[in-house]
């Protein structure tokens, strides 16, 4: 339960540090540095997080664990959840930071849980409870409300936003199901799953996404701007919640993991007025209510995040 709230506070901290980055003028200096401001900040936040993986898997002295664990069957299965929650989850989540601001974001993004339980349920066979599809039904309305009508004060479009956002519910909650099956081979070590993923997803950035969309140059330019500390602080913090994560997959479960780690979402808020002075309307916050609620109800039961045992979960 630590770990997942520890995940939590991170990830919100990482959030809204990362928007600050996002606003300096680099990101803004060229069309095709605003065209691709979601790639190139996404791949050097997980080079940065990379690189701070490395080097607490040395402290510990576990790198050749983990080129091990790399080369084995569990291995290649952290390889294609990190693919899809690295490209695909990560980016659509730094465009909708982008565009919409961190706490809309963190907000929406929640999301990822329960639909995470439900693609368990269709794809492990994992039974939902009537009530977790009501939950499932109250997070996907207050998405629907927050995209209804754009809010005011967002630094870009309300649209992309929301797009980018479902985009990293869906690479998210793909990957968890995805780490959590792969996990469950007693010869992965999280800490390693860790590492594999954080470096996977760096490693694809820079030799195929880049490359062919030619940002290679505005990556370069945000390397020696003032947004690069901005960036390679909120990979510290991203680094320590996604090992955070990954510690409490390992003891809990994706599910309880899930539900708990999407509060990362209220963090954000205190954390948006604290850091940048700002928060969402009443709207917003009553949907990011709504959306923790109803992903905590959709990914477990109230049994599970107390730590006991389900009686009927196996039984239909």
């Amino acid at each position: 339960m630590g770990y997942g709230l520890g995940a939590a506070l991170t990830w919100a901290l990482d959030t809204v540090i990362l928007s600050i980055a996002l606003s300096k003028g680099v990101f803004a200096s060229t069309a095709q540095a605003v065209a691709l401001a979601a790639f190139t900040s996404t791949f050097l936040h997980d080079l940065c997080s990379a690189v701070f993986a490395f080097g607490y898997m040395a402290v510990r002295r576990k790198l050749r664990q983990t080129w091990d664990s790399l080369r084995s069957r569990a291995g290649l299965v952290i390889v294609g959840a990190a693919l899809i929650g690295a490209p695909v989850g990560m980016t659509g989540y730094v465009l909708a930071i982008n565009n919409i601001g961190p706490a809309y974001t963190a907000a929406i993004s929640a999301f990822f849980p329960a639909y995470g339980a439900a693609l368990a349920a269709v794809v492990l066979k994992e039974r939902m409870r009537p009530y977790q599809w009501a939950g499932l039904l109250a997070c996907l309305a207050a998405v629907a409300v927050l995209g209804w009508t754009p809010a005011e004060g967002i630094p870009g479009s309300w649209t992309m936003g929301i797009v980018g956002a479902l985009v990293c519910v869906f690479g998210w909650g793909t990957e968890a199901v995805v780490i959590d099956w792969g996990l469950r081979n007693a010869s992965m070590d999280d800490e390693c799953a860790m590492q594999i993923r954080q470096t996977t997803s760096a490693l694809t950035y820079a030799l195929v996404i880049l490359p062919i969309l030619g940002g290679w140059g505005c990556t370069l330019d945000i390397m020696a701007s003032d947004a690069m500390p901005f960036i390679a602080l909120a990979a510290l913090s991203g680094t320590a919640s996604y090992l955070l994560y990954y510690k409490a997959i390992a003891a809990i479960g994706a599910s309880r993991a899930m539900a708990l780690n999407i509060t990362y979402s209220a963090w954000a808020i205190p954390f948006s007025l604290l850091l940048l002075g700002t928060m969402p309307d009443l709207r917003g916050v009553v949907c990011a209510i709504v959306i923790i609620c109803g992903a905590i109800c959709a990914a477990t039961t109230p049994g599970e995040m107390l730590g006991k045992k389900a009686k009927a979960n196996a039984k239909a």
